[in-house]
Parts: C-alpha cells; sequence; structure tokens
C-alpha cells in the first residue's frame, strides 16, 4: 500500500529573509508552531521549493519549515532576469542563508529534509553546522563532486546516445567536444532571450531524457515548467555545475566525521540514472550513523515503494529522537 501523505496544513506564518546583496529569500512555516522543527531543501539547484514535501510530515507533530534558495521560487530577485548577478549565489551563499532563516526563526535545532541537489546543500550544512541539527533524511543522494557531473552531462551517452546527441548540439559547434556544462552556462548568460530559452528548453530535454523511463514516478518533470522557472532553474544549475558547487572534490565525503552522532537515513531508487547508487553507499561507508535503503524499482523521481520508506524513515527517526526544548517553542503570532 502506498504511503498516505499527512492533510494539508495552512502556511501560517512566511515572510522575504533579506540576507543581504541585494538578495530576499522567500520562507514559510506550516504544522504545529511549538512542534519538532523540520527544514525541507529544495533540489536544482534552482527547482524551488515542493508544493507537496511538507504533506511527509504530520503537521501535528512538526513546525515545518521550507524555503527557496536564491534566485528561484518566489526568492528575489530571479535567476531568470538576466541582470539579476549571479556572483552571489554560491553554496557558501546558501549555507549562510540557512543560518539567517534558522536565527530569524529563533530555531535551536532542527531536522533536515530533502533529495538531489538538496542533499548536497544538507550534507554540506550540517557538517558546518553539527550543532544545529538533530538528523537528516536524504532522498536520491548527491554529493555534487566532478565525477557525478560528468557522468550526468557526459558519461550518460552511453546510455542514452540519440538524446545527448541532441543536448551536445543545443551549444556552438566550436564546444560540443568539450564541457557541455559550461558552454550551457555561457549561453544562459547571453542578453538574448531566444538564446537563453532554447538553450533552457534542450538542457531540460536531456534532464528528462535520463529520468524517462521512471513510469513510477514523475518522468517529463523539467520541460514542463513555467517559462521563467525553467530559465531560473537552468541558469542556476549550469552556475553551480559548472564550479563544481564551490566544494573541494570529495570534500563531503572527507568531511562524514563531522556527522558523527546525528543519526541520518538515505533512500536511493536502484534505477536512478542521473545519480547513480554508488554515491549513496560510498556515503553510508563513511557515516556510521546512518542506513542506506536500496528502493528497488525506483529511479531519481521516486515510486509509492520509495514514497513508503520515506513515510517510515521519517517515522522511526521522529521516535528516535529527543523531544524538543524549550528553545525551539514559537514565540511568534498565534496562527490564524
Amino acid at each position: 500500500m502506498a504511503a498516505q501523505p499527512f492533510p494539508e496544513a495552512q502556511v501560517y506564518d512566511e515572510g522575504l529573509l533579506d540576507v543581504g546583496d541585494g538578495n530576499r529569500v522567500y520562507w514559510q512555516c506550516r504544522g504545529n508552531p511549538d512542534g519538532r522543527p523540520v527544514l525541507i531543501v529544495h533540489g536544482g539547484p534552482g527547482s524551488g521549493r515542493s508544493r507537496n514535501a511538507h504533506k511527509s510530515f504530520d503537521p501535528e507533530q512538526f513546525r515545518i519549515v521550507s524555503f527557496d534558495q536564491r534566485g528561484c521560487g518566489d526568492s528575489v530577485p530571479s535567476a531568470a532576469d538576466p541582470t539579476t548577478d549571479m556572483g552571489c549565489n554560491t553554496t557558501d551563499h546558501l549555507l549562510a542563508d540557512i543560518e539567517c532563516l534558522r536565527e530569524h526563526l529563533g530555531i535551536h535545532q532542527w531536522l533536515l529534509y530533502g533529495g538531489s541537489w538538496a542533499s548536497t546543500l544538507i550534507l554540506a550544512y550540517a557538517q558546518r553546522h553539527p550543532e544545529f541539527v538533530t538528523g537528516i533524511v536524504l532522498v536520491g543522494v548527491t554529493m555534487s563532486r566532478p565525477q557525478e557531473i560528468d557522468w550526468l552531462y557526459h558519461g550518460l551517452r552511453l546510455l542514452l546516445p540519440v538524446e545527448w546527441e541532441r543536448f551536445r548540439f543545443g551549444v556552438p559547434a566550436e564546444h560540443r567536444d568539450g564541457n557541455l556544462v559550461e558552454a550551457y552556462r555561457r549561453l544562459m548568460e547571453s542578453p538574448d532571450l531566444s538564446t537563453r530559452e532554447q538553450a533552457a528548453h534542450d538542457w531540460c530535454a536531456w534532464e528528462d531524457a535520463a529520468i524517462a523511463h521512471e513510469t513510477l514516478g514523475k518522468p517529463g518533470q523539467y520541460s514542463g515548467k513555467p517559462d521563467a522557472a525553467k530559465l531560473a532553474f537552468v541558469r542556476i544549475c549550469t552556475h553551480y555545475f559548472a564550479h563544481d558547487a564551490w566544494l573541494d572534490d570529495g570534500q563531503l565525503l572527507r568531511d562524514a566525521h563531522r556527522l558523527a552522532g546525528i543519526p541520518g537515513v538515505l533512500i536511493h531508487g536502484r534505477l536512478d540514472l542521473s545519480a547513480p547508487l554508488l554515491t549513496a553507499l560510498e556515503l553510508a561507508q563513511v557515516w556510521p550513523a546512518a542506513t542506506l535503503q536500496i528502493i528497488d524499482d525506483a529511479g531519481h523521481t521516486g515510486s509509492p515503494a520509495m514514497a513508503e520508506a520515506i513515510a517510515d524513515a521519517l517515522a522511526d527517526l521522529t521516535a528516535a529522537l529527543p523531544p524538543g526544548d524549550q528553545e525551539n517553542r514559537w514565540t511568534g503570532p498565534r496562527p490564524r
């Protein structure tokens, strides 16, 4: 039986948080203002917050916080605007934004939840601020290492040669035998709207090709984004991946000892072509407090069995966590 989502919880508090550099990050809170804080981190980078992820959490038990990372969703300015400065949109900036949000909301510690790119950002945050993390649940584990980025945008051509040739021919001829991520990044910086739109279309077509076999998940989700969201998503993706997410190669594995004592659950689909299972296995081997659950019928976009595993993991982890302390109690206005 597929996991049933919890009832819709209304937003009781929201805002635009000034994080500097002319950026304001949108955030919202749902559920129980006095409940266990959980931060939902979205993927992409640049996908914007999920409209459904909060339904994985019991609104009577959790204070559910979600936000849009710089440049996407309802955060401003949008990366879809070519005049938006991408120089102040890096992994370090996002980590600082999360800390700024935690302090703004008066949260002492929180559970972290997210998948795909979110797992990279969550691991980087938890390794920098382990004292603020009560537990971690990652779905579709990535660490944005050069080898992972190279696999998705070059190596995967071994399995999808026709689709990859279309992706490759989306960049100028002189760049087709080089770094395609960088080539697309340059296209997304073009002042010409039609150039950016075509590049975003071609990039999303490739992303959709990598998940097209996932009939139990959500194939086709990238190309289905609204035009502005698609422009922001691809501009941010290419910007981050062209720079290896500003992380040293292997940094998140090397610093996994900083997660000691933080319970974690890694949930990964065996059929995930975008983010092969090896990454999750390597992380599990160096993080003793984490368990790895492999979902045989799932890819990057999940399946009913994966949804069930997520629900079970959240229930088990929540039961194992100590009750929230007074520092996490809501002191603002009561929800309406």
